[in-house]
C-alpha cells in the first residue's frame, strides 16, 4: 500500500499542495478568457454557484474516498467499496479519474510549455508588442512550430517530474511551501499595481455586474467544468491527496479552505488581466490567446511594462508546475502499485507518457492542424472531452457512488464532522442538490 505509507507532515502541508493544485493556469489562464467567452459578470455568479454548491460536496467526497481507500484512484474506489459491500466495477470512477488526469496533463504541459517560453520572452526584454499583429506574429510563430513547442513542453515535464521523484516529504512538501507563497505575492502585487495602472473600474464592472441576457445552458456547463478544473475535482489529485492525509486533519474544514482559497485566486486574476486588458482598450472575448495575443499588448503601453511581464509570467509559470504536480502525482503513484517501480522510475514512465501524448497536441497547432474530427480539430476535442465531458461525468459519479450506494456510516464516520446535523446537511445536498445538479447541467451542456 504505497499510498497508506505516506502521510503529510502538517496539515499546513496538505493545503498548500492541494490549494497549489487547485491553483494552477485553470484560474489565471483559463478563467479570465472563459469568463470573457460566456459574458463576464453573469458567468462569474455561476461559477461561484458551481465551485461552493457543488464543488465542495463532491470535494469532500473524493477526500474522504481517498483517505478511506488509502491507496492510487483505482485501488481506493475498489477499496471503499469492497468496505461498503459493493460491487468492485466501482473502481471504473477511479480509472476514469485517471484518464481525465491524464488527458488534461497532454494539453496542459503544451500550455505550460508556452508559460515558460513567454517567461523567457519577458526575462530577455522580448514580450512587449507594440501592434496586434506583432503579439499575433509572436505567438503563431510558437505555435508554428512543433520543436519549441516540444522543447518547452519537456522543460515544464522536467520540472514536474523532479519535483515528483523527489517524494511527497522532499518533493512536493518542500515546493509547495516555496512556490505558493511565491504565487500568492505575486499575485497581489500585480494587483495593486493594477489600481494605480488605469483599468480597475471597468474590471470590476466586467467581473461583477451581471448580464444574464447572455446565459444559456452551454454557460452552466462552462461554469461547472471551469469549477471543476479549477478546484481539481473528478481529476484523482485530490483523492490521491486525500489519501496522504492524516486521519486528524477534517475533510469538510479543508475543502472549504481549498475552495475559497482557490475561487480567490481566480477572482483575484481576473483583477491582474482584465484592468491590464481594458486599459490597453483590448478585447476581452480574445479566448485562449487573451494573454498570449493581448497582454504583449498592455506590457507595451504600460509604465515598467517589462518588469511586469516578468512578474506575471513568473506566476504563471509557478502556477502551471504546482498544478501539474497535483495532476500527474495520482499517475505515478499508480505506477508505484501497479508495476512496483521505485519513485524516480514511475516518475519518469508517467511523465515520458505524458510527453509522448502531448506530441499530438502540440503537432495539432501546425502540421495536423487540418486534421478534423466532426468538423472540429484535435485539439477541440483534446481540450472539450476531459474539461467539459470527463470531468462532471466523474464528479457525478463520486457523488452517486459517497451519497446513493456506499453506506452512510462510512461516510460519517471518515468525515467526523462532530455534529449528525452538519453531516445531514452535507449527505442531503450530494444526494438531493449535487447529483441532480450535475446530472441536469451534464445532459443540458451535451
Amino acid at each position: 500500500m504505497v499510498a497508506a505509507n505516506r502521510q503529510w507532515g502538517s496539515r499546513g502541508a496538505f493545503l498548500l499542495a492541494s490549494i497549489g493544485f487547485a491553483v494552477g493556469l485553470g484560474n489565471i489562464w483559463r478563467f479570465p478568457y472563459v469568463t470573457g467567452e460566456n459574458g463576464g459578470s453573469a458567468f462569474v455568479i455561476i461559477y461561484l454557484a458551481c465551485a461552493f454548491v457543488i464543488g465542495v460536496p463532491i470535494l469532500m467526497a473524493e477526500l474522504l474516498v481517498g483517505r478511506r481507500g488509502g491507496m492510487a484512484p483505482v485501488r481506493a474506489v475498489a477499496n471503499v467499496a469492497l468496505e461498503g459491500g459493493l460491487s468492485q466495477r466501482w473502481a471504473g470512477i477511479g480509472y476514469l479519474n485517471q484518464l481525465t488526469a491524464f488527458s488534461i496533463m497532454t494539453v496542459y504541459a503544451v500550455v505550460a510549455g508556452w508559460v515558460l517560453y513567454y517567461c523567457f520572452l519577458a526575462l530577455n526584454g522580448a514580450v512587449a508588442a507594440q501592434t496586434g499583429a506583432d503579439a499575433a506574429a509572436t505567438f503563431d510563430a510558437l505555435l508554428a512550430s512543433p520543436t519549441r513547442l516540444g522543447l518547452w513542453s519537456f522543460i515544464a515535464l522536467s520540472l514536474t517530474g523532479l519535483i515528483l521523484s523527489a517524494g511527497l516529504e522532499k518533493g512536493i512538501e518542500r515546493a509547495v511551501k516555496v512556490l505558493m507563497p511565491t504565487l500568492f505575492a505575486l499575485l497581489l502585487m500585480l494587483m495593486i499595481y493594477n489600481v494605480f495602472a488605469g483599468g480597475m473600474p471597468e474590471a470590476i464592472q466586467y467581473l461583477f455586474q451581471p448580464d444574464f441576457s447572455k446565459v444559456g445552458p452551454d454557460t452552466f456547463l462552462a461554469a461547472l467544468g471551469q469549477a471543476f478544473f479549477s478546484i481539481g475535482v473528478a481529476m484523482a489529485g485530490m483523492m490521491i491527496f486525500g489519501a496522504y492525509l492524516p486521519k486528524e486533519i477534517s475533510i469538510a474544514r479543508s475543502a472549504l479552505i481549498i475552495v475559497a482559497a482557490d475561487t480567490a485566486v481566480a477572482l483575484v486574476a481576473g483583477l491582474v488581466i482584465f484592468p491590464m486588458v481594458f486599459h490597453g482598450g483590448l478585447d476581452p472575448a480574445q479566448g485562449s490567446g487573451l494573454i498570449f495575443n493581448t497582454l504583449p499588448l498592455a506590457f507595451a503601453q504600460m509604465s515598467g511594462g517589462p518588469w511586469v511581464a516578468i512578474a506575471f509570467f513568473l506566476l504563471l509559470s509557478v502556477a502551471a508546475v504546482t498544478s501539474m504536480v497535483g495532476l500527474t502525482e495520482p499517475m505515478v503513484s499508480m505506477a508505484e502499485e501497479r508495476l512496483s517501480l521505485g519513485r524516480r522510475r514511475a516518475t519518469a514512465l508517467v511523465c515520458g507518457l505524458i510527453m509522448a501524448v502531448s506530441l499530438i497536441s502540440a503537432l495539432s497547432y501546425n502540421f495536423w492542424a487540418g486534421v478534423l474530427i466532426g468538423s472540429q480539430t484535435l485539439n477541440h476535442w483534446l481540450d472539450y472531452l476531459p474539461n467539459q465531458i470527463f470531468l462532471p461525468l466523474g464528479g457525478l459519479l463520486i457523488a452517486l457512488f459517497v451519497a446513493w450506494r456506499l453506506p452512510a456510516n462510512i461516510s460519517a464516520d471518515e468525515l467526523a464532522v462532530g455534529s449528525e446535523r452538519w453531516f445531514s446537511i452535507w449527505y442531503r445536498s450530494i444526494r438531493f442538490l449535487v447529483v441532480p445538479a450535475v446530472l441536469l447541467i451534464l445532459v443540458t451542456g451535451i
